[in-house]
């Protein structure tokens, strides 16, 4: 079954000629509503959007994004909508079936291109960021004086899928670890869902008792479960999309800040002002402030000047173009994960 939640509208306002005002529509991904990550943060930037801009707009969730793609971009094109933006991932390839048909309607996918009159792609650069993740971490673990590391060797990832949208944040993680440490071990498991944290419990566990002593955890509400573990190990995870490092105060090393809220809210910006059409892509990576590394409040005092310099001289290297982190989605898969 579709939810969809209607967004309180504060009026007509004063609109610049050429605005849209069609109401706009987000099409929450898998996880859903409450996974502290990616999709929440999306609506935030949606809600955000909306009341900056005075539009109307609604929030769509269903347990069957995947199944019901075409249906549900469909429903919202033909429902009056002028803007759809579709956190789903899998919904590429039938974004780019479904918007020729609604040529009135501009549709906005993240995280990958999809091109099309009528659709603007959203990329981040999360293996930017991942890097610099991996870089804190196999510096931590050299260092080897956050309790509880030292008789822990390996770092570990849990994704959620083992697919290019979430080896994109692997390769970049597996690198920026080498980059320090060439010979560290990085073991990668995959929980096969977005939605289940006694999974990602589990699963953490076992890495944890095999001389993990970091998980960097991408695998949505799972991840929550590995945070958990962390905590209950004394040891340590990695989070990401939005700062969690809250949930198990210590015991998150950091997180790595995808900041989907700031792009869809820019995206909204953009559809209003009438600009749309002429954002084919919109990029988000570290020169663009679209990615980065939590201020690491309760953990901070763990981390060794040397690893925080390191930390922030790979951040100005890759800006600057000195170092370039393997991006999965347009160069293919690294010997290192294959």
């Amino acid at each position: 079954m579709t939810l969809a939640t209607a967004i309180p509208h504060h009026g007509a306002g004063a609109h610049a000629a050429g605005a849209n005002d069609a109401p706009a529509v987000l099409v929450v991904g898998q996880g859903g509503l409450g996974d502290q990550s990616y999709n929440d943060l999306g609506v935030a930037g949606f809600r955000r959007g909306l009341r900056l801009n005075n539009l109307p707009g609604r929030v769509v969730e269903t347990a069957s994004v995947v199944a019901e793609g075409a249906d549900i971009l469909q429903q919202a094109a033909t429902s009056g909508a002028g803007l759809v933006v579709d956190l789903e991932y899998s919904h590429g390839p039938v974004m780019q079936d479904v918007a020729p048909l609604f040529p009135r309607c501009h549709f906005v996918i993240l995280n990958q291109v999809v091109t099309g009159a009528n659709i603007t792609s959203i990329m981040f650069e999360e293996h930017e960021g991942s890097y610099l993740a991996g870089v804190l971490a196999a510096q931590v673990m050299r260092d080897g004086h956050a309790p509880g590391l030292r008789a822990h060797r390996a770092l570990g990832v849990i994704g959620g899928t083992r697919s290019v949208g979430i080896d994109k944040f692997i390769a970049g993680f597996i690198q920026g670890a080498r980059s320090v440490a060439p010979d560290i071990a990085v073991r990668v498991a995959y929980a096969d869902s977005f939605n289940d944290p006694a999974k990602g419990l589990q699963m953490a566990d076992v890495m944890y008792n095999g001389g993990v002593g970091i998980i960097y955890a991408v695998a949505g509400v799972t991840s929550v479960g590995v945070i958990h573990a962390a905590q209950d190990s004394g040891l340590y995870a990695i989070g990401v999309d939005q700062d969690e490092d809250a949930l198990a105060p210590g015991h998150v090393l950091t997180s790595m800040l995808k900041h989907t809220d700031v792009a869809i809210e820019r995206i909204i910006q953009t559809y209003h002002d009438g600009a749309i059409a002429n954002l084919p892509v919109l990029h988000m990576g570290l020169s663009e402030g679209g990615v980065g590394l939590s201020p690491m409040a309760y953990t901070r005092a763990l981390v060794p000047p040397s690893a925080l310099a390191a930390v922030e001289a790979a951040r100005r290297d890759i800006i600057a173009g000195l170092v370039k982190v393997w991006n999965v989605a347009t160069e293919g898969y690294p010997e290192f994960m294959r």
